[in-house]
């Protein structure tokens, strides 16, 4: 299930960026309810605080984007009023540890399913299938696609499948690794790398959020699948949480939160996946 397949460069949309808010709190803390959901006053979620379009912590604290929309509805299925949500950040390489810990109830973070991780953690999902692409600049005309990769200097983010998948299957590409993907994409500004590489629906809020500045190139070369982390073996939080996706999906409103989030980026809705049972 791919999503649309060009990304104009020269967005100029990023007005829409940051977008309506859905919830707003604070970024650690909380009683966060476990076994299920519900029990307690409010509930702890993870998820990013610096990608347009899917989790954005905008100056005035409130929170935008799809995976935000996503887990305030799930949030609510549980349970808790957006009111009620107290939003942890959770960058890539520190989001097993914080589901293992109980910091958070679940992580909405465009986190990926895989099989490594499911040694550590469960997934409830998918929500939202992707694929992996490269964010140049939009002067950069050497970097074409992934075959044009060789001896070029990429930016990911540690503890990500894109970063991953650089270091297995390209090893003449340099590969530096930032804790986020606004500092990769602050270097690709300035001339430290040639090109950022993760999932397309996150470069595309970067490419809206600085119109005429960056490009997508290329087709994606992998399949990423977005699910929400919890606590390995917390069947009845899985199943509960499967449960609020698929009304989410069938209702409309996981349509309506992709258009609103996404849209302005230029991507177009794809069907919403199916979820794992």
């Amino acid at each position: 299930m791919a999503l649309s397949r060009r990304v104009v460069a020269t967005l100029a949309l990023a007005a829409a960026l940051p977008f309506a808010a859905t919830a707003c709190g604070g970024d650690s803390g909380g009683s966060g309810g476990g076994g299920g959901g519900g029990g307690g006053d409010t509930i702890v979620i993870g998820t990013k605080f610096d990608q347009p379009g899917l989790g954005m912590r905008n100056p005035d604290g409130k929170m935008t984007g799809f995976d935000v929309d996503v887990a305030t509805y799930v949030a609510q299925e549980l349970g808790y009023a957006p009111d009620k949500i107290e939003w942890k950040e959770a960058p890539s390489s520190q989001r097993e540890n914080l589901i293992q810990n109980g910091q958070v109830t679940f992580i909405a973070a465009t986190y990926s399913i895989t099989d490594a991780r499911k040694e550590k953690v469960s997934f409830a999902g998918p929500y939202l299938i992707t694929g992996q692409s490269l964010l140049v600049r939009s002067d950069n005309n050497d970097i074409t696609g992934k075959a044009s990769l060789d001896g070029k200097v990429l930016c990911s983010v540690s503890g990500s499948t894109p970063a991953q998948k650089i270091k297995d299957e390209y090893p003449k590409v340099q590969l530096q690794q930032y804790d986020t993907y606004s500092a990769c994409v602050e270097a690709l500004k300035n001339g430290a790398v040639d090109a950022v590489t993760t999932d397309e629906v996150i470069l595309a809020g970067y490419a809206a959020q600085s119109p005429g500045a960056f490009k997508i190139v290329g087709e994606p070369f992998s399949t990423e699948r977005y699910g929400i982390g919890l606590k390995k073996d917390d069947n009845e939080l899985k199943t509960k949480i499967n449960g609020a996706l698929k009304k989410m999906e069938d209702s409309g409103a996981w349509k309506a939160a992709f258009d609103k989030n996404l849209g302005p980026a230029g991507i177009t809705a794809p069907a919403p996946p199916p979820i794992d049972q």
